[in-house]
């Protein structure tokens, strides 16, 4: 079992031609290890789980292996809850720009409207769900060379990179800043193809040579970023154990079924040939010697047990996870906030808030990026004290109660 990502780090002060090689190499066998655990999340989240590899000692040819998908239903849920509207660019108030209003106003429409022409919200789509499910994600922007050429695309592309393929480095001193960016491509032929990112130059190499070949980076920026979850953890990886158990249960417990429906006939004080077998086959009954017993040897489980403690699992699952319930409980005296109390509304709130407050640090990163390539193309005077990453996430939530108190403050 894992417990969250490991942050790489290198001891370098400057990372250049001669050191590159050596670097990414220490780097590597750390991003193996998160890359290893990150691809077990992913397996989970498909519904690829320890429950396939179930063996029986006792009656084999019944083994159920299900898998009920419970990982897939976390990840689903904060997807849709958080990434499930595109992310807008609003106008931070009270900024210290001397851009007029209007041209800070009509530069932040035209970025909405590149990173529309980007389909940058499908990338935070893919972007958000490797930050659910392995714990962290990477987010890259590159000028686009056909932009030149063609007026109608947006000046940037916007990539969310699979972080089992990507990672950054970053300084071992107190401030951690980012050293370097790493990538890589695995060819048909096996060969495995770095490209190495600094402020200065982009190394490009084959695993195993000692020789990248540089060439400057037109940017003077690391193109990539890294989007870590809390702690590096998967969303739904503190509950694998829980899942494995659930699993367990729910294939047993069909196991146990199968087994009472095809139970061994036992008869005892006489002795059955096979004459007696077929015609107990095509009659479906069975005439005995007097003194003479049969009966199904069968010992099922308690149904309304295996139920409880099912539902105990499940419940366990969803509370960690910050998922809200469908307990369905209903009482005549209930307001919207106790709804969300009780169903666990309100925890799921708690954990999209620590989620989005992580995506805005990194998202302002990225800006930056994104703003050095628009100055160098098509040119604008935003900078980033004028820009606030925005959720559109639940605008209308309370919507009622919050008229009310704006009529009531605006009367008096």
């Amino acid at each position: 079992m894992s417990y969250g990502r490991r942050k790489i780090f290198t001891d370098a002060s400057e990372i250049t031609a001669e050191n590159v090689v050596k670097e990414v190499n220490e780097a590597f066998l750390v991003h193996s290890a998160n890359r290893n655990e990150i691809a077990d999340l992913y397996r989970y989240y498909r519904n690829k789980t320890a429950i396939e590899n179930k063996t029986k000692e006792v009656r084999e040819n019944i083994n159920f292996k299900i898998g009920e998908a419970r990982c897939l239903e976390v990840t689903n849920f904060y997807k849709g809850y958080i990434f499930g509207e595109p992310i807008q660019y609003i106008r931070r108030e009270k900024t210290q720009s001397t851009a007029p209003d209007d041209t800070i106003a009509a530069d932040i429409n035209a970025l909405n409207s590149f990173m529309s022409d980007a389909n940058k919200a499908a990338c935070d789509s893919k972007l958000g769900k490797w930050i659910l499910v392995g714990g962290t994600g990477y987010k890259m922007a590159l000028p686009n060379k056909a932009w030149e050429k063609d007026g109608d695309e947006p000046p940037f592309n916007v990539y969310a990179p699979d972080p089992r393929r990507t990672f950054v480095v970053y300084s071992s001193d107190v401030d951690e800043s980012p050293m370097m960016n790493v990538t890589y491509a695995k060819r048909k032929n096996g060969e495995i193809i770095f490209t190495v990112y600094t402020p200065t130059s982009v190394y490009t190499y084959k695993q195993g040579h000692s020789n990248p070949l540089a060439e400057p980076n037109p940017l003077g920026m690391l193109p990539i970023v890294e989007y870590p979850a809390a702690d590096l953890l998967g969303v739904f990886e503190p509950v694998v154990p829980l899942v494995d158990a659930l699993n367990a249960l729910q294939s047993n417990r069909l196991d146990d079924v199968a087994q009472y429906i095809n139970s061994f006939l036992a008869i005892l004080g006489a002795q059955v040939d096979e004459e007696t077998y077929k015609r107990l086959e095509e009659w479906k009954m069975l005439c005995l010697p007097e003194g003479t017993d049969a009966k199904y040897l069968s010992s099922p489980m308690s149904q309304a047990d295996v139920q409880t403690l099912k539902d105990d699992l499940y419940q366990a699952i969803l509370t960690i996870c910050g998922v809200p319930n469908r307990n369905g409980g209903s009482s005549t005296s209930d307001t919207g906030q106790a709804v969300e109390l009780r169903d666990g509304w309100s925890s799921a709130e708690t954990r999209a808030k620590d989620i989005e407050t992580a995506f805005k640090a990194s998202e302002k990163e990225h800006l930056k990026v994104i703003l050095r390539i628009m100055r160098d193309t098509v040119g604008t005077n935003l900078k980033l004290s004028d820009i606030d990453p925005h959720f559109t996430r639940r605008n209308y939530e309370n919507i009622a109660t919050k008229s009310q108190v704006l009529i009531a403050m605006l009367n008096n």
